[in-house]
């Protein structure tokens, strides 16, 4: 481990006993992320991917093998912890958005806020702060049904930064946008891997994957392949 990982992935395995058979999701994963990389985790169903994304998420605990996030060992905490270091360590970005539809965007933003206890008007400041980075300042009172897919999904984002995570996760960030929409969200995404976050995009999508540095590839809950982008889409149309 050295001292720019911010994710440490050791001989990880996943198995889960669904009535008298055993699923064996993953099987021996090794990999290291560190601070600011770009990463897709790509896959077919069934290769793993989902069960890899929950444990990075720490939604999750692997059956054996080490998770250190930060240097701290994730892998054994008990679900009050986990769920303590997932608001502190991670920025969840999902494909349905998942905002509370009563809510201004204000509000949908400053929700993790709440969560790790800061005072009303730091809260409010610095969700402010985050959609204004999004671009969305001008956006602040809409309710979700007020807003375009596009800017749904800025807002999710917002509310993943809020926090100033160690990581960025998005699980299929553009599933449900059209392409020209869905390029834009990944043109905010090399902004932020600009301005120094650490991103991990969850995708089947090729052409998603190709948006980051650097493509892990699972098949049958194991690393296939592990390799670098030679041409990032940003960087060709640039």
């Amino acid at each position: 481990m050295n001292e720019q990982n911010v994710i440490h992935i050791q001989d990880l395995y996943k198995t889960y006993h669904m009535g008298n058979q055993e699923v064996r999701a993953l099987q021996g994963v090794d990999f290291q992320i560190d601070r600011n990389e770009y990463v897709s985790i790509m896959g077919p169903s069934g290769s793993g991917k989902s069960t890899l994304m929950n444990i990075i998420g720490c939604l999750d605990t692997p059956t054996s093998g080490s998770y250190h996030l930060n240097k701290q060992d994730v892998s054994r905490l008990s679900d009050n912890d986990l769920a303590e270091v997932r608001n502190r360590e991670i920025g969840f970005v999902f494909q349905t958005f998942n905002l509370l539809p009563r809510s201004d965007c204000l509000a949908n933003v400053e929700l993790p806020l709440i969560y790790a206890g800061m005072k009303s008007s730091e809260r409010k400041k610095r969700a402010l702060e985050v959609l204004d980075k999004v671009g969305l300042s001008d956006r602040v009172d809409h309710k979700p049904n007020e807003l375009s897919g596009g800017q749904r999904q800025r807002v999710a984002i917002a509310r993943a930064l809020v926090n100033n995570p160690s990581i960025l996760l998005a699980d299929e960030p553009t599933g449900n946008l059209d392409s020209k929409t869905g390029d834009e969200i990944m043109r905010l995404f090399e902004d932020l891997h600009a301005a120094g976050h650490t991103i991990i995009v969850v995708t089947h999508e090729p052409d998603i994957a190709r948006y980051s540095r650097r493509i892990i590839q699972l098949k049958d809950g194991a690393i296939e392949t592990d390799a670098p982008v030679d041409q990032p889409v940003l960087a060709v149309t640039a």
